[in-house]
């Protein structure tokens, strides 16, 4: 009997291949930088790196006059030895607005032009280092500056209004949106109540199987970035949420083959994807918080935001949500304190009264 993979597996699978094709597309001797970087880099990020790298060949091939006729299996690495630190900084500016290879208009904030050049650099860094190449132009070029954005979390009293709105939407709809909302509204009531009780990643919520909760000891088993698995505990009112709806509307279906232990279910019977989730987040949120842009991970951020005002302890914040770094739990939550900062408000007197 074969072996079932778990979602993890599968998806690990076809990200694989994924890159294996994109691979195709670039220069032969760039498979050897993506194989010196998979121990230290998720399947993702090589992906995204080898978007990032190249969309730098189709930047030389469209800009730079010497590489005009040139296709991108022809570079080698001499080729990237001969731009200078202003080709690099050339290629910066027009990463801010540029056309795709399927002529859609691309743009890049600071957080996109930032990931970008990091990919350059370490692209580069990896032939320098080898003494594949004698010069590191990325080295001389400033990196983008990244400004810290204010975090986008719901409040105590929006949480409970989210809550309470997927609970009764079905008092506002008629026809075909209450049959579906009908359909969906003890899935997606788990789903929000789990998220904002557990502060889980989305991409962990729809990994999870039927027999990863645990509601005698009240704990979800997640499969977190990298592979490791964890036990993250839940309250009540996430209990009996992930209840209602495994003995409700989950018993009752009848999955897809392959979809048979999901836990959370597609209106077409297969396991939830992302994207679905994140759909569901911003189809709630924007009737209670239109001017939020709420996404699940902003619902991680509300979690992790409570945790950390109620109990003050920075690395338990840090534990529970699976950061490997403790500094990048500080940065988004220790050093953000809004009730302090709402006293400045009062503290300074224009005039005496």
């Amino acid at each position: 009997m074969s072996h079932e993979k778990t979602y993890h597996e599968q998806t690990n699978i076809d990200y694989t291949l994924r890159l294996r094709e994109i691979l195709k597309t670039l220069p032969e001797f760039a498979r050897d930088y993506f194989r010196s970087i998979e121990p230290t880099s998720s399947i993702r990020t090589r992906i995204n790196y080898a978007y990032d790298i190249r969309v730098f060949y189709h930047y030389l091939m469209e800009n730079n006059p010497i590489y005009r006729n040139y296709s991108i299996k022809q570079f080698t690495p001499e080729d990237l030895e001969q731009l200078e630190p202003v080709d690099i900084e050339e290629y910066m500016e027009y990463l801010k607005v540029y056309k795709r290879e399927d002529d859609e208009w691309m743009t890049n904030g600071e957080k996109g032009l930032a990931r970008k050049m990091s990919a350059l650099r370490s692209y580069y860094g990896y032939y320098y280092k080898h003494q594949i190449i004698t010069k590191n132009p990325t080295l001389l070029v400033e990196m983008p500056k990244q400004h810290d954005k204010a975090i986008i979390r719901l409040d105590t009293d929006e949480v409970a209004m989210l809550l309470d709105y997927v609970e009764s939407a079905g008092n506002t709809l008629t026809g075909q949106a209450l049959t579906y909302y009908n359909k969906t509204k003890q899935r997606d009531t788990a789903i929000l109540t789990l998220l904002l009780g557990t502060g889980i990643r989305v991409s962990e919520c729809v990994g999870l199987n039927l027999n990863d909760v645990d509601f005698k000891n009240n704990g979800i088993t997640v499969t977190r970035k990298g592979g490791n698995q964890m036990v993250v505990y839940f309250g009540d009112e996430v209990a009996e949420a992930l209840m209602n709806y495994m003995e409700g509307d989950r018993k009752g279906a009848a999955p897809l083959s392959g979809h048979e232990n999901a836990l959370f279910l597609s209106t077409q019977r297969r396991r939830m994807g992302v994207q679905a989730v994140e759909n569901m987040v911003k189809k709630y949120a924007r009737q209670v918080t239109p001017n939020k842009k709420i996404t699940p991970h902003k619902l991680r951020s509300t979690y992790g935001t409570s945790l950390y005002r109620e109990t003050g302890d920075i690395y338990l914040v840090a534990d529970v949500l699976g950061h490997k770094d403790v500094n990048t739990t500080k940065k988004h939550y220790a050093a953000i304190d809004e009730d302090r900062r709402r006293l400045a408000a009062s503290a300074v007197k224009l005039r005496e009264s």
